[in-house]
């Protein structure tokens, strides 16, 4: 999806009126005995990038829907754009544009009918070249829906989110299909987005677009919002260690050479590794004992800091998708 093209549509913006997108308080929702959520509550600043995050069967969906108005709490409050959404639905949704996980289109209609169909429903709608061009369906603006590639079907989704200019834009799990090369394209899309002054709330199952897209992120488990906040404060929340490693000098596979005891180091695949809390400390422990082993410059030195997946594999066992204790 090209960023130019974003960077070049006309802007014609609806400033929103409140300093906070959405607000969510205390919401629950149940079926039955069953509790999908359990009392969630956040915020979502105007323009921001807003990502939640969980394992299958967290609730993420479950809280867009309410967002979106297409389902109702059990309990607790929701303001979206300063509206309710189900009290008020047809003067949010001209606000707002929606990417379900799955759409389905009609049979027989050509990409160029959806999107005429859909920006007639909105009183300022995305002029429809620019909106193929967007998200580079321009030459199969004549094909029917039901034959194009799934990855042509989940850009043509966006599309359709796109059609009324949305001050507002759920997106769940937007790049489910994409090859690697259509994903970087539509995080550049989604970035143009925001700085168009768009506020975006985003599913995803993918830790990196998240860490790259979110400007804070919700992760939700059991029904609840475990931990929240941009992904580098979540990360110094849970104290996840830095990585530190190089390629193994020759004296250390042959054992001559003892690596320094008190940064835990192995070799593993010819390259020694360490998680450090400090690393600086570490890297200057490393040039000391380098110098007094005679063993010159390390090969390949590499100093990884902690990601948003560790914050994950931190709440959740990796194998099974289930919570861990609360954080310490």
């Amino acid at each position: 999806m090209t960023d130019v093209l974003l960077d070049d549509m006309a802007v014609d913006e609806v400033v929103s009126p409140v300093a906070n997108a959405i607000e969510v308080r205390g919401v629950e929702k149940r079926y039955g005995t069953k509790e999908v959520l359990r009392g969630v509550d956040f915020d979502v600043r105007t323009g921001e990038v807003f990502c939640v995050l969980g394992p299958n069967g967290a609730g993420k969906t479950t809280i867009l829907e309410i967002l979106e108005g297409f389902r109702d709490p059990t309990a607790g409050s929701v303001r979206v754009l300063g509206f309710d959404p189900k009290a008020e639905p047809l003067a949010l949704r001209q606000r707002v544009g929606v990417v379900l996980q799955e759409c389905g289109f009609p049979k027989y209609f050509r990409v160029r009918e959806l999107l005429e169909a859909w920006r007639v429903y909105y009183p300022r709608p995305r002029p429809l070249e620019e909106l193929l061009a967007v998200v580079e369906l321009a030459d199969e603006a004549d094909t029917v829906a039901r034959r194009l590639s799934g990855g042509q079907r989940r850009r043509l989704d966006f599309a359709l989110a796109l059609a009324g200019d949305p001050e507002l834009i759920f997106l769940d799990e937007p790049t489910t299909g994409f090859d690697p090369e259509a994903r970087r394209r539509c995080w550049t899309a989604i970035e143009n987005l925001r700085a168009l002054g768009k506020t975006i709330v985003l599913t995803t199952h993918y830790l990196d677009e998240a860490e790259r897209l979110a400007d804070r992120v919700a992760i939700l488990a059991g029904g609840r919002i475990r931990m929240s906040g941009s992904p580098r404060q979540l990360v110094r929340e849970v104290g996840a260690p830095t990585e530190v490693s190089f390629v193994a000098p020759a004296g250390v596979l042959a054992g001559s050479t003892a690596l320094p005891h008190d940064l835990a180091a192995v070799v593993s695949g010819g390259r020694v590794s360490m998680l450090v809390d400090n690393p600086s400390r570490a890297v200057r422990k490393l040039l000391a004992w380098t110098r007094r082993e005679g063993l010159g410059e390390l090969e390949d030195l590499a100093v990884v800091p902690a990601r948003l997946e560790d914050v994950y594999l931190h709440l959740f066992d990796p194998q099974e998708g289930q919570e861990r204790d609360e954080p310490s």
